[in-house]
């Protein structure tokens, strides 16, 4: 049975989806930008029938969770100990985290920082932090692509074009036929909640004013790499340099799949995820 419920977790409210039997494996499933945790629907049902405990939350400043009003608290650090909060209130030493776009961003920190809580991380379509940064530094290619990320610096313009233009920026970058309308109409709700672009947007604004680091790139946990090669963001020459700082990793191109591989293929994500954690 799936439920909905606010949860505090790190002095902040998150609205969580659960589903799945409370004594099954805690299984946790971190959604990117522009998106919300209903994005993961298709795993979420698949998953909890498979036996786990799934729960996948809307982060901070998305859709119903709450939305702090500083870019200082939307750093890489607290949206860490955010997945971290989730586990305790939730009576966990240990969970699978799974993450996609900003969500597998915090996936890779989170198993940076507290290797020791996560039994095995599952990472779709983004490199590790350190290979990211040094891709923007050594490769103007991937530095054009990243140029949204410099535009999301500036105040209010932003917002006002992602509600004007964040339909079609995902019809653009995705396979025909990958959304429905109906999978439209959830995002413009989310997107229209009070306070829910600029929290969305304080993600890239905290990332660049309020930078963290790490003693070590090492990702000591057993960790799974997804990319789609067709991704218009982030190029996949990224994703070898990326497993390689992972001792217990494993990486799995697919050929004709995008950015946003959730949805245009759910079921062969699902079984990937499936294969490597049980």
């Amino acid at each position: 049975m799936t439920q909905k419920s606010g949860v505090l977790v790190n002095g902040v409210h998150l609205h969580v989806i659960e589903s799945g039997p409370r004594d099954g494996k805690l299984l946790i499933f971190l959604h990117g930008f522009p998106e919300f945790g209903e994005a993961w629907r298709h795993q979420i049902d698949y998953f909890a029938k498979a036996g786990y405990h799934v729960i996948a939350p809307d982060q901070r400043g998305y859709n119903l969770s709450e939305k702090p009003k500083n870019v200082s608290d939307y750093t890489i650090n607290q949206l860490s100990e955010d997945v971290i909060g989730l586990m305790d209130h939730f009576k966990q030493k240990k969970a699978i985290v799974v993450g996609h776009d900003w969500g597998a961003a915090v996936a890779w920190w989170t198993a940076n920082r507290f290797p020791e809580r996560l039994e095995k991380l599952i990472i779709l379509n983004v490199p590790h932090h350190d290979v990211f940064k040094k891709f923007l530094v050594t490769h103007p290619s991937q530095l054009l692509r990243s140029w949204y990320m410099l535009f999301f610096q500036l105040p209010f313009l932003p917002e006002k074009l992602i509600r004007k233009n964040g339909i079609a920026n995902l019809k653009n970058t995705s396979r025909p036929g990958t959304f429905s309308n109906e999978d439209f109409k959830r995002y413009q709700k989310a997107w229209d909640q009070p306070g829910a672009l600029t929290g969305m947007l304080n993600w890239y604004r905290a990332g660049l004013r309020h930078p963290a680091k790490l003693p070590s790139s090492t990702i000591n946990v057993p960790t799974l790499l997804i990319w789609g090669k067709k991704d218009a963001f982030l190029k996949h020459e990224m994703a070898q340099p990326s497993i390689d700082l992972c001792p217990s990793g494993k990486l799995i191109f697919l050929e004709n799949v995008g950015h946003w591989l959730v949805h245009e293929e759910p079921q062969k994500i699902s079984q990937l995820i499936h294969e490597f954690i049980i």
